[in-house]
């Protein structure tokens, strides 16, 4: 029966705790190194999913901007400078349509103060605002007064701006005749 025995002066080394810690270590190397990829694969592909819907806007972008140009040069044209003219007619029957009148009327009747009387009113829709002129004879100073501070402290009129006021030259007629633009917002 032989023993083995180790008469040499260093005792004999074992390798096997840092082969089990190098295993480990690639181990996770290697579960790292697939996560990673993994992610910029997926990267990849969302990437490749926006350039595409990038060019599809690009390309129906480009579309309507030929269309565009295409319903200018069309309405360029001398025939179709009426249709124009036509169309911007229509639109501003229609906006002086969507007043609401009786609203309108509803909040005059509510800020008149006692001793004024409206003569004309001028409603114009501009830009989607509208901008009334109102020419109003008023019995005396202080009503004029009242109708101006009503007016200035008024939800529905505002950007009251004070035109002319004078006096009544004809017998029989108001004393006062203020003249006048305010904003009515409530549309």
């Amino acid at each position: 029966m032989y023993v083995r025995l180790n008469l040499a002066t260093n005792p004999l080394l074992s390798h096997r705790r840092f082969l089990a810690g190098s295993a480990v270590v690639g181990i996770m190397g290697f579960l790292l190194f697939l996560g990673l990829g993994w992610r910029a694969y997926d990267l990849r592909k969302a990437e490749e999913n926006l350039r595409g819907r990038e060019s599809k806007i690009e390309k129906e972008t480009a579309t309507v901007e030929q269309q565009r140009e295409e319903l200018q040069r069309y309405f360029a044209q001398q025939e179709a400078a009426g249709f124009q003219d036509h169309a911007k007619f229509v639109v501003g029957v229609l906006q002086a349509r969507s007043i609401n009148w009786t609203q309108m009327f509803m909040d005059l009747e509510r800020i008149l103060p006692a001793g004024v009387r409206v003569i004309r009113i001028e409603p114009k829709l501009d830009k989607g605002i509208v901008t009334v002129h109102f020419i109003v004879g008023a019995t005396s100073e202080d009503a004029k007064l009242k109708l101006l501070k009503s007016f200035e402290n008024s939800t529905a009129f505002s950007h009251v701006a004070l035109q002319s006021d004078h006096a009544a030259t004809q017998a029989g007629a108001d004393p006062l005749t203020v003249e006048f633009v305010a904003e009515y917002s409530n549309i």
